[in-house]
């Protein structure tokens, strides 16, 4: 694996991504197996047959970073929640009614970033955010993020996200933090 040469970021929709599912599980599978997340080749599995029903949303989008040989080096992707979205309801602490509105337009769900070990604190992880929330129509960006994963953290802070809870986003999975980016 190699550091060096450009890096190419591409915008993606739902079936170019479902094309490009190898490439988004690779960096998906490396990035999630280190801590705090640990995940195994069956939680990979499972999200991945989250993914194939998600890039069939109208609305789903996705960014994939690639090194010069072609190589996947980091990915994104999300879509707006729907008006029945469960998220709000994995909060530990409830939120207003009107933080937890939603009409399939006013917040991007930022399912996933990720970037692997050899290529981060380039800034691929922030041009892949860039990449995936340019143009979109939403107020704001809704993500959960592991608080032992201080980079992505510190990350998230530094991009203009704000905590605003914390939840389990699945059953038995570690308490998250619960950050929201104002985009307008």
């Amino acid at each position: 694996m190699t550091q060096q040469g450009a890096i190419t970021v591409e915008r993606m929709n739902g079936s170019a991504a479902a094309g490009a599912e190898e490439a988004f599980r690779l960096v998906y599978a490396e990035a999630f197996a280190e801590p705090p997340y640990n995940e195994t080749a069956d939680d990979v599995a499972a999200t991945f047959r989250r993914f194939r029903s998600q890039t069939r949303k109208g609305t789903f989008r996705a960014a994939l970073a690639r090194a010069e040989d072609d190589e996947p080096v980091g990915m994104a992707y999300g879509y707006p929640l729907g008006p029945n979205t469960g998220w709000w309801d994995q909060l530990t602490d409830p939120v207003s009614d009107d933080m937890r509105r939603e009409d399939g337009h006013r917040t991007f769900g930022l399912m996933e970033l990720a970037v692997r070990g050899p290529w981060r604190q380039q800034g691929i992880a922030h041009r892949l955010h860039e990449t995936l929330l340019d143009g979109i129509e939403a107020e704001r960006v809704l993500l959960n993020v592991h608080p032992d994963s201080k980079a992505a953290s510190a990350a998230y802070r530094a991009w203009g996200y704000r905590k605003i809870g914390e939840a389990r986003p699945w059953e038995g999975a570690d308490l998250h933090d619960v950050m929201l980016l104002d985009v307008r």
